[in-house]
């Protein structure tokens, strides 16, 4: 039952909605005649970014991806450190380690939530853990008070790939604001998108606001000192020549690396700063199809759905549940909605089993929960805000109808099925 052009009901290719309003910002930018990068827009979406995740800083990058490389650069990781890192999450979440000489010890996940599961991070931990790297899996919180206790305690640093998290909160407080590192995407498919691409990061140390933005305004990541009185004569400069003189009144006492150009644009922080005043409509807009599809699918056993931790809110970036009846069943039922016109997603492959972590010595066995759930149980569906009414009726429809086909019969409503 496949359209031409695609599924009746496709996974998300935006996460958000563009509107009249992202529109109107973009043109006010585009013709105000000032300049296209590093202005008052940029300034204005930090800011309101900062307010609303309760960090005291917030600064934009170009993408996700970029603001967990710059993370990692704050972590100034060395020979013999270890990196504690979930497994279930997108490649680019722990990326950047790759780049550098460390142990990564993958923490299995919690079987309802994918997030990291604390019980198993606390028998990772060694002397030589540097940091915690972690996701809020799909929008779904971590139980970051345990994680945290234990990341204190030991002096480790603990980085969030909010990715999937913004609109979500743990015991009120928004991710990014839990951890010592937030990094955020604003990717097309994410909960708010600036035109595309983009991203940001959130700190509560001024010393690592400060390196991020020199590392992010293609300045070099070092560590400067005055060069005091006596140290050479300051040549003539002009008045304009302000930045030559800072420069020349400082000297450079160690260097730690090249800063790159992440400067995001005018245009899309404009439209970033609408689409995070639109954020709550699309969260909400989200859990009210999460909800329905829940109420579908409840009646079947061999059904398991995933469940927000206590005091916590789930943005469902990802609608995920788990059809535990075997993999038989969770074959037949994703082929089934394919067939459908309901496309589905997994996401995501264990990353201990990508090749390249295996060449750097992780094999099957290691994540055992993660494994198990991704092979045999797991299963992401559609839900997003550009989904219509029609289109979410239509799903639901069509997972009840999937299920019964999956196991050849109906369900009484009861938890029972039926047969035909």
């Amino acid at each position: 039952m496949n359209i031409a052009h695609g599924y009746r009901v496709p996974f998300q290719r935006r996460g958000s909605v563009v509107g009249e309003a992202d529109l109107a910002a973009l043109a006010s930018v585009v013709n105000s005649g000032e300049p296209l990068s590093a202005g008052l827009w940029r300034e204005r979406f930090e800011h309101r970014f900062k307010e609303l995740i309760g960090a005291r800083h917030a600064l934009t990058v170009t993408s996700g991806t970029v603001a967990l490389e710059l993370a990692v650069r704050l972590l100034d990781l060395g020979p013999g450190d270890e990196v504690i890192a979930t497994p279930q999450t997108f490649q680019a979440t722990i990326q950047p380690l790759l780049n550098h000489d460390v142990t990564v010890r993958f923490c299995d996940v919690d079987m309802n939530t994918l997030n990291m599961d604390p019980d198993v991070l606390e028998s990772l931990i060694t002397e030589r853990t540097r940091a915690i790297i972690l996701v809020h899996y799909g929008g779904c919180p971590a139980e970051m008070g345990r994680i945290m206790e234990h990341a204190r305690r030991n002096g480790i640093v603990v980085i969030e790939d909010c990715a999937h998290a913004l609109g979500s909160h743990y015991h009120g407080v928004s991710p990014g604001a839990l951890g010592d590192i937030g990094c955020f995407s604003f990717h097309s498919t994410k909960n708010i998108t600036t035109l595309g691409e983009g991203g940001m990061i959130t700190l509560n140390r001024s010393d690592w606001a400060d390196r991020v933005d020199r590392l992010r305004g293609n300045e070099v990541d070092a560590v400067y000192v005055p060069t005091g009185p006596g140290v050479g004569a300051e040549p003539p400069l002009l008045p304009w020549m302000k930045f030559s003189a800072d420069v020349y009144r400082h000297a450079v006492a160690d260097i730690r690396g090249a800063g790159t150009n992440a400067t995001m644009s005018e245009p899309a922080a404009a439209v970033g700063l609408v689409q995070l005043e639109a954020l709550n409509g699309f969260t909400e807009r989200r859990r009210w199809i999460a909800q329905r599809l829940d109420q579908a699918m409840s009646a079947f056993p061999g059904v398991r759905l995933q469940r927000t931790p206590e005091q916590s809110r789930h943005a469902y970036h990802l609608y995920t549940v788990f059809i535990t009846a075997g993999a038989a069943i969770r074959e037949r039922f994703v082929r089934s909605l394919d067939r459908l016109g309901v496309e589905v997603q997994l996401r995501y492959f264990p990353l201990h089993l990508v090749p390249e972590w295996r060449l750097r010595g992780h094999r099957p066995g290691e994540c055992p929960v993660a494994e198990r759930i991704w092979f045999e149980e797991h299963v992401n569906l559609p839900c997003h805000p550009g989904l219509t009414d029609d289109q979410v009726d239509y799903l639901v429809t069509a997972v009840t109808d999937a299920l019964e086909q999956a196991y050849g019969a109906s369900a009484d409503g009861r938890g029972r099925l039926v047969a035909p």
